[in-house]
């Protein structure tokens, strides 16, 4: 009788295992309920790439952002500089003060040096 009921056992034994595998309980309670914490684990790990990877691609787009706003800057300095030069010739000096009717004079004499002792 009890080799009887150990026969019975492997019988719905095997005939269970078919079908939970077959309905997926197996998986789902087994599998996943046994290793739920590499899941778990394995699914913050797959949060945490993605939103790297978003935090990159936002570093990344920044990034080239300030390179074209240095270029245009740079372009938009020498633009400046250039008409600052220009303007500051004296001959350019001249002309302008003349248009602005300010009264002022060039030298006729070149500027001299005052030197005084320490004593």
């Amino acid at each position: 009788m009890t080799d009887n009921k150990k026969t019975e056992k492997r019988q719905v034994k095997t005939g269970s295992f078919l079908k939970e595998l077959l309905s997926g309980s197996m998986v789902t309670e087994k599998i996943i309920l046994k290793n739920l914490w590499y899941v778990l684990l394995l699914t913050l790990l797959a949060a945490i790439y993605i939103g790297n990877r978003f935090h990159a691609e936002k570093i990344t787009r920044e990034t080239t952002r300030l390179q074209r706003e240095v270029k245009e800057l740079r372009a938009e300095s020498l633009s400046t500089s250039a008409d600052l030069m220009y303007l500051s010739r004296q001959s350019e000096v001249f002309r302008l003060v003349k248009e602005k009717g300010l009264n002022l004079e060039e030298l006729k004499t070149p500027p001299y040096k005052l030197l005084v002792d320490k004593k």
